[in-house]
């Protein structure tokens, strides 16, 4: 059923509009209030590519208990999508969640300011909140109506660097990408700085990362080093050696997994125009991550990529399928208990 947003809402006159920040999950940095992936005050040092993706609120969403509430209202302001955006997000809809699944959608337009009203199931959640990242809404305010809602408890905070798998493409909903999936199977607050066509261990991210608050950080790149931009695996070695250390001289003992590129069929046994193929780059970041836990790094895991998929999990020979992102959260997940971490 589509459900048109309103333009003037439909609360009680008088409800006052809570401010959207403390509800507001899966925040990195924010650029004049707006949420932004990418340090606004470091943009100069990262490739275009790498800084045009960062402006994508993905993974942002609100969270919130309601006491008494029927509906919540969202207003927001979003645009309209461009063409590559509509692969990240089929339906342009404010998905709810609670603990036990997807409870409703509610499509809407791009706007320049509108009011979105969301009804709630009986009980006091939480809930989640997935706006449409195709139309980069930016959250202006929330309101229960017929009762309160308030921001839950802060959750141990998940960070999580990679591609456009990391991004979430080719799942049909913001919800259905795996950094959504194992970070709602934890309880904690996923922070998705995946970056479409980019994440080829630039430095630069490195050191961002090294600056942001995190209580666990996974990193899963490495794809693109095949083709986007050609490494050879001596220098995919070198280059995840590095990155790691420079993260490391942020989060000295912050629990972190590198996950290793997933199945690229096209890839495993073709060389690059360097010389490499996926199969070789995958080793040599596997032996970067192993040589610096043998030297000492006990906080920090290796999860495989090549077996997490198979050829059935994929939608396009690279990008995974419903299934796919799935399967690769949870395998995520259990990488990470296995590990033995499990909280903040």
């Amino acid at each position: 059923m589509r459900t048109e947003p309103s333009r003037e809402g439909s609360g009680a006159a008088g409800t006052p509009w809570l401010d959207p920040g403390p509800f507001l999950r899966g925040v990195a940095w924010l650029d004049r209030g707006r949420p932004v992936r990418a340090d606004p005050a470091d943009t100069m040092r990262l490739p275009w590519d790498t800084g045009e993706r960062a402006g994508l609120p993905i993974g942002v969403r609100l969270e919130f208990t309601a006491r008494g509430a029927r509906a919540v209202e969202i207003r927001y302001r979003a645009t309209v999508p461009g063409p590559t955006d509509a692969l990240r997000d089929v339906a342009h809809a404010f998905a709810l969640w609670d603990r036990h699944g997807v409870v409703r959608e509610v499509l809407t337009e791009p706007a320049a300011e509108a009011v979105v009203c969301i009804e709630l199931p009986r009980g006091s959640g939480p809930f989640t909140v997935y706006p449409p990242e195709a139309q980069s809404p930016l959250v202006l305010g929330v309101r229960g109506i017929g009762g309160a809602v308030a921001p839950p408890p802060a959750a141990p905070r998940w960070v999580v660097h990679g591609d456009s798998i990391t991004e979430g493409w080719w799942s049909t909903r913001p919800a259905h990408g795996w950094p959504a999936v194992a970070g709602r199977a934890l309880g904690w607050d996923t922070v998705n700085l995946g970056y479409a066509g980019a994440a080829r261990g630039e430095l630069a991210t490195a050191e961002q990362l090294a600056r942001l608050p995190a209580d666990a950080l996974t990193l899963a790149f490495g794809t693109n080093c095949w083709s986007r931009v050609p490494f050879s695996a001596p220098l995919l070695y070198e280059t995840t050696r590095v990155f790691l250390e420079l993260v490391r001289q942020g989060h000295p003992r912050t629990p972190l997994l590198l996950l290793s590129p997933v199945l690229r069929p096209d890839a495993e046994r073709t060389p690059n125009r360097l010389g490499a193929t996926l199969g070789a780059l995958r080793d040599a970041m596997e032996r970067a991550v192993r040589d610096r836990i043998a030297a000492g790094d006990e906080r920090l895991s290796l999860l495989p990529g090549r077996d997490v998929l198979g050829p059935e999990h994929l939608a396009d020979g690279l990008h995974p399928n419903d299934s796919g992102h799935l399967a690769l959260g949870l395998a995520v997940v259990t990488a990470l208990r296995r590990a033995g971490f499990t909280g903040g």
